[in-house]
């Protein structure tokens, strides 16, 4: 290489947007380079798969070149079988078919094969496999390999196996792509057989072993194995870390992650967001402060992905002002996920009006608000009570940013008429829906007629319900409840009576609270245990104080039977949230907020307590249900008592 030809590309590996790229690429015209292959095809290559959003460019490009060759063609091809536009790398097969010449080689096809992989296009798979065949290429271990990885994409493993079968000496990334192929399409059992055949496993063997079982939700197989391996890294780890965190088994996430610092082993991406994704799923909110500060002395802020994952723990463990303070002090330019974030932790905790502040922020900054946006708008304005908002932002996605609404936003509607009590304009609305309601929507429109105690409708709602989901114990409950607080008792008996015809079981409520860094769960009618009963000794003490200090009286109005009343009080007494609001008294040091995740909504008697409690004993206490969040503070809530 000449002297200008090593500054073209030395200025092309510092170019990191293309604006910069298109400055050396009008250096390249005018010195004359851009007939040199070496540096038409650096800056080819530069365009469709260093930088973002060059792809188009890339293309005009190609088409400048007076004589591209194959490894212009395979880098363009390359370059939209890893974009999220794949279709358009068989359009750039075709034309180099058409034009070139020389033979298409083992990379044209491994490129095309991801593009028709990622598609998950059987047709166009089987016809380049067919092309391999007659070029020679389907024995070659790099193109035989993706032929596997193709095939199972497209949920194929039968073929995925014939075609590594037939290889005369798969080397391990052979045997790791047919692994993954049968863990993709399910097979669990192919996929032990072919890692007990392995002649070698490599750390990668190992690894996919694991994502496999995870995937699978096979836990206890991949624990298994991961004390199996002989050696394990950073990805290792965060897969186990990842798949307890997703499967709801949040002490198991925790403890991995504190196992894999007493190791010394440096956490990664993955294994941060997954252990902050676990605290939020719990409501950690004392171990997501642990976290934060590791994140912050390993450097890993500049994170886009870690500072998201940071805002979610903080919202969803009931503080939303450190929440503010992360998406405020985020050092990298915010991405359509932290703003989306931001809006839906400030929904939930009821701060609708300053929700719709940042979304009107995010426009301004430049960011185009996608379907999942609106679902966190439409949220917020839901549960602030905010109704012509709503309508506005409904019309505003659909004939301004050209979003078709999904059944999700229909929902969101469904919501905001149901919380405001127009129960006929919402069961209008779900009426003349342009798609099939599902279950969810009527299931909302219920849970409205439940809190608004609307016999009639809900009559109506829960005859649609019984026919799309027959054996859901939560309508079952609804409708029970709408019939208790009415007083019709026989029709509450006869909603129990066809729950047990149908042998369906209410969800079981339970509650968690962080303790000391450690996550206690409480349920409804569980055995007793030193806990439970620590639990009942101190619940026993709040109640009566509250009843002589905060004149506490049941609210047993919507209890699912008719029995007398000390009973009723009894059921009451023992729900969950109280067990766990108890635990945290007598363990908690005073002054400290107490902090609980409950799997069902707060029923109302457990409300006015948790009230009364943060009256009489002067704390907080944050309560994340299956609805909202509920902040209790001096005798009221953040909720306007509407659950």
């Amino acid at each position: 290489m000449n002297t200008a030809e090593q500054l073209c590309v030395s200025l092309l590996s510092k170019c990191k947007t293309l604006k910069t790229v298109k400055q050396v690429h009008a250096f390249v015209c005018k010195t004359g380079l851009d007939a040199h292959p070496l540096v038409s095809g650096k800056l080819l290559l530069h365009c469709a798969v260093t930088i973002s959003g060059a792809l188009e460019y890339a293309r005009r490009l190609l088409l400048h070149f007076r004589n591209p060759d194959a490894f212009m063609y395979n880098t363009l091809i390359r370059g939209f079988a890893e974009s999220d536009t794949p279709h358009n790398a068989f359009d750039v097969f075709v034309e180099m078919h058409r034009k070139l010449i020389d033979p298409l080689d083992s990379f044209t096809f491994a490129f095309i094969l991801k593009a028709a992989a990622k598609c998950r296009s059987l047709r166009d798979g089987m016809q380049l496999h067919c092309q391999a065949l007659t070029h020679g290429l389907d024995t070659h271990l790099f193109v035989g390999t993706t032929i596997i990885s193709m095939y199972a994409e497209c949920g194929i493993v039968s073929f995925a196996r014939k075609v590594f079968e037939e290889m005369s000496d798969p080397n391990v990334v052979a045997w790791n792509a047919i692994l993954t192929a049968c863990f993709r399409c399910g097979d669990v059992e192919g996929a032990e057989t072919m890692f007990d055949r392995m002649p070698l496993r490599n750390l990668t063997s190992w690894n996919v072993l694991l994502a496999g079982y995870v995937k699978a939700d096979e836990l206890e197989l991949a624990k298994k194995a991961f004390l199996r391996m002989p050696m394990k890294d950073d990805v290792s780890w965060s897969t186990m870390i990842v798949g307890y965190s997703q499967s709801g088994c949040f002490d198991e996430a925790f403890g991995f992650f504190r196992e894999l610092q007493r190791e010394g082993i440096r956490p990664n991406e993955a294994s941060l967001t997954g252990v902050l994704s676990a605290c939020a799923q719990a409501g950690a909110f004392e171990f997501g402060k642990i976290l934060h500060g590791l994140v912050e002395k390993a450097g890993f802020l500049w994170m886009t992905s870690v500072n998201n994952a940071l805002l979610d723990t903080y919202s969803k463990s009931g503080n939303v002002d450190m929440a503010r303070l992360v998406f405020k002090r985020m050092p990298e330019k915010k991405s359509i996920i932290s703003w989306t974030s931001m809006i839906a932790g400030l929904a939930m905790h009821g701060y609708g009006k300053e929700a719709i502040q940042v979304f009107h922020d995010m426009e301004a900054s430049g960011f185009r608000p996608d379907g999942i946006t609106f679902i966190s708008v439409l949220y917020a304005c839901s549960h602030a009570g905010l109704i012509n908002e709503g309508c506005e932002y409904f019309s505003k996605m659909r004939y301004f940013y050209g979003i078709e609404p999904a059944i999700e936003h229909y929902g969101c509607m469904v919501d905001l008429y149901g919380r405001a009590g127009k129960l006929q304009k919402a069961y209008d609305f779900v009426s003349q829906l342009p798609m099939s309601p599902n279950a969810v929507i009527w299931r909302t429109l219920l849970g409205a007629c439940s809190v608004h105690g609307n016999v009639e409708l809900a009559e109506q709602v829960k005859e649609v319900l019984s026919k799309l989901d027959p054996e859901n114990s939560g309508d079952h409950v609804l409708l029970s409840n709408v019939y208790a607080v009415a007083g019709k008792w026989k029709d509450v008996a006869a909603v129990r009576r066809s729950m047990a015809h149908q042998r369906i079981k209410k969800t079981p409520g339970w509650s968690v609270i962080e303790v000391d860094k450690v996550m206690y769960s409480f349920t409804a009618g569980e055995k007793s245990n030193k806990i439970t009963e620590e639990a009942y000794e101190k619940l026993r003490e709040i109640m009566l104080k509250i009843r002589v200090d905060g004149g506490y009286v049941p609210e047993v109005g919507s209890v699912l039977h008719d029995i007398e009343e000390e009973d009723k009080e009894d059921s009451v007494f023992r729900h969950s949230e109280k067990l766990a609001v108890a635990f945290g008294l007598a363990r908690l040091r005073v002054g400290m907020n107490i902090r609980i995740v409950k799997n069902l909504r707060v029923c109302r008697d457990c409300h006015m307590v948790m009230k009364l409690i943060s009256k009489v004993y002067r704390l907080e206490i944050v309560v994340r249900d299956r609805s909202r969040f509920h902040s209790f503070k001096d005798g009221s809530c953040s909720c306007k008592d509407y659950w």
